[in-house]
This record gives C-alpha cells, sequence and structure tokens, in this order.
C-alpha cells in the first residue's frame, strides 16, 4: 500500500478513535459525577487506563499492518491472522490497566476495590473481544477502501499509458502513409513538370520542418494545425493546378481551441483524392472552422457525391479512433452527402490550447 494511503488511513482511524475514547471518557464522568463516594478523578482513571491500553495495542496493530495487507482481498484469512492475537491482548490488556488503577490508588495511599479477579478477567475479556471485533471491521473496512481506491488509481494510469500508445499508433500510420502519397505524387510529376516537381518537393520539405517540430505532442491548437494544413493544401494545389478552388472560413475566437495534432490532414487528403481527382470538372473545397459555446465545429467540403468505398479508409478510420480515445463520447466525425457536395463534419468540445 502506497504511504501517502497508509498515512491518510491512519488519521482517520485515530480520528475516529479519539473521538471514541473521548466519548467513552465522557459518558462515564457522567455517570458517576453525582455519586458522593467516588471522585472525580476514578472515573478518568477508568476509562483513560483503558484507552492507554488499548491505544498501544492498536498502534503496535498498525506497525504490523503491512504484513497483512495481502490478504485484504481475502477477509477470513485476514480475521484470520489476527484472531490467535486476541488471548494475548486480552491477557495483557486485563492485566495492564489493573496494575496501572492499583499503581495510582496506591500513590494515594488508597486501595482500588473491584470484583473478584475471575469475575474481572471473564467480564474484561468478553467486553474486549467484542470492541477488537468492532475496530477490527472498521480497520479492515478502511483498509480494503484505501485499496480499492489504489487500484482503481493504477487501472486509470494503466488505460490512460494505453490510450498513450495507441494514439502513438495510429499517428505513426498515418504519417508514412501521408508521406507515400506526397512522394507518389512528386514522382508522377517529374517525368512531365520538373519544375512543379521541385515546387512540390521544396513544399513537401516545409510540411516535414514543421511536422517534426510540433514532436511527440499529441494535442495543438487550432492555429497551428491550420498552419500545417495550409503547407499540406500548397502541396494540393500544386499537384491540381487549375483543378481545385480552395476556400477558407475560420472564426477567429476558435483558433485557441485545442484539437488533437494532424486530425485535419486526412480529411483534407480524402477531398483531394475523392473529390477532386476524380472529377474531370474544377472542384472547390471548402475548410470551415466555428466556435458555438462549448462546441467547436469543423468542416471540409467539397463539391461532388460520395462514392462507393464510403471513404472509410485508414485516415477517417484513424481519426475517429483517436477522438473517441481522448474524447470518448463527447467528439464526433460524420461524413454526410448531397446532391452538390460530401462534408466531413468534427464536433468537439471546446478546450483552450495550453501554450
Amino acid at each position: 500500500m502506497q504511504g501517502i494511503d497508509a498515512h491518510r488511513i491512519n488519521r482517520v482511524l485515530f480520528a475516529l478513535w479519539s473521538l471514541f475514547w473521548l466519548l467513552m471518557i465522557v459518558v462515564a464522568y457522567q455517570d458517576h459525577h453525582f455519586e458522593t463516594d467516588i471522585r472525580w478523578w476514578e472515573p478518568l482513571l477508568w476509562e483513560g487506563s483503558s484507552a492507554f491500553v488499548a491505544t498501544l495495542w492498536v498502534l503496535l496493530q498498525r506497525r504490523a499492518a503491512p504484513r497483512w495487507d495481502v490478504y485484504l482481498d481475502q477477509p477470513l484469512r485476514w480475521f484470520g491472522k489476527h484472531l490467535p492475537w486476541i488471548p494475548v491482548v486480552a491477557i495483557t490488556f486485563v492485566a495492564a490497566i489493573y496494575g496501572i488503577r492499583h499503581a495510582v490508588y496506591a500513590a494515594t495511599g488508597e486501595i482500588y476495590e473491584h470484583e473478584p479477579w475471575l469475575f474481572i478477567v471473564f467480564y474484561e475479556s468478553l467486553k474486549l473481544v467484542l470492541f477488537a471485533a468492532l475496530w477490527l471491521c472498521i480497520i479492515f473496512g478502511l483498509e480494503s477502501f484505501a485499496r480499492w481506491r489504489e487500484e482503481r488509481a493504477r487501472l486509470l494510469e494503466l488505460q490512460k499509458s494505453l490510450a498513450e500508445s495507441q494514439l502513438a499508433q495510429l499517428r505513426a500510420q498515418i504519417q508514412p502513409h501521408f508521406l507515400f502519397n506526397a512522394l507518389n505524387t512528386i514522382s508522377a510529376l517529374m517525368q512531365t513538370d520538373v519544375d512543379r516537381a521541385d515546387r512540390l518537393l521544396t513544399r513537401l520539405a516545409d510540411l516535414l520542418r514543421v511536422s517534426l517540430a510540433a514532436g511527440s505532442q499529441q494535442m495543438t491548437s487550432l492555429r497551428a494545425e491550420l498552419e500545417t494544413l495550409r503547407l499540406y493544401a500548397a502541396i494540393m494545389q500544386e499537384r491540381f493546378a487549375g483543378r481545385a478552388e480552395l476556400q477558407w472560413h475560420i472564426d477567429e475566437d476558435v483558433l485557441d481551441a485545442a484539437i488533437p495534432a494532424m486530425l485535419l490532414q486526412p480529411l483534407l487528403e480524402n477531398a483531394y483524392k475523392h473529390g477532386v481527382e476524380r472529377s474531370s470538372q474544377p472542384v472547390r473545397v471548402e475548410v470551415e472552422a466555428r466556435r458555438d459555446g462549448d462546441a467547436v465545429y469543423i468542416e471540409i467540403r467539397n463539391d461532388g457525391a460520395l462514392n462507393a468505398t464510403g471513404r472509410s479508409g485508414i485516415g477517417l478510420q484513424n481519426c475517429r479512433e483517436r477522438l473517441a480515445l481522448i474524447y470518448g463520447e463527447r467528439a464526433t466525425l460524420d461524413l454526410s452527402a448531397d446532391a452538390q457536395s460530401v462534408t466531413a463534419r468534427i464536433t468537439l468540445p471546446y478546450e483552450r490550447h495550453a501554450t
């Protein structure tokens, strides 16, 4: 069990313990307050001696607690490990509290009178068994709860690590996919237009430099994401010169929104691949981003109809999986079409990107 959890358990336990004995002492004092043959300090001595000796045993139990933590998932074994100590505790408890009481009375020149020893041992031992059972149940409950919290935190950390690994894998799939397509385009142009191929290669280098500068960050601002997207769009516009009209509709108040890095590039790539590349007519491609309250809406739209493949390639699939891993059900990616256009629409919660 982690140290911080053990400290928390001890604080809670001894707060309850102190409150319990304070109530016991107050009740004992009130019960004997009006008895003329009992002095005010005697109830305090009786309950105080019991509290002192019992506290010593609880301190010993807390020191030994870590060796029994392994049995917290087996309650019968956990209680069974404590059971053999009950006779030892009972004998030493009775001997200690009555020894203290006799010593204090002797110091005042008096004799501490009580019931016969046989009755005392039986009565005090019975009370101690019930008392120990109560407090062992409380201790077991506190430690089991702490173990549950610890296991839950470990599970959440494991889930976080798994999600980060999955996100890294998805990004690793997207980047080679994009690079392969870009290099394939440059290779094709080298045979027909060397100048355009050279310009494409230069812009690809700029794009790769920006992507590498982003490092391994999973999230970025929409402003930075759009800068990367514009570099990619410049490559596509060069490739499809005269065949695509690109329009940007970006609201200023959404630029500081946090967004998964490289989320939009596969969607814009789809617009060019399935909209521009397959059309013999000029195609309009639009990128729109706006904020409405606590939600961010991003749309990438192109003229044309939805083709038979449904655009369910690796890029779109990875975008959906990344959104699900990061946001759960709070973010969506929908693909819709009408007679004139195809739209990829992302909805995600607005969170300001930490710079």
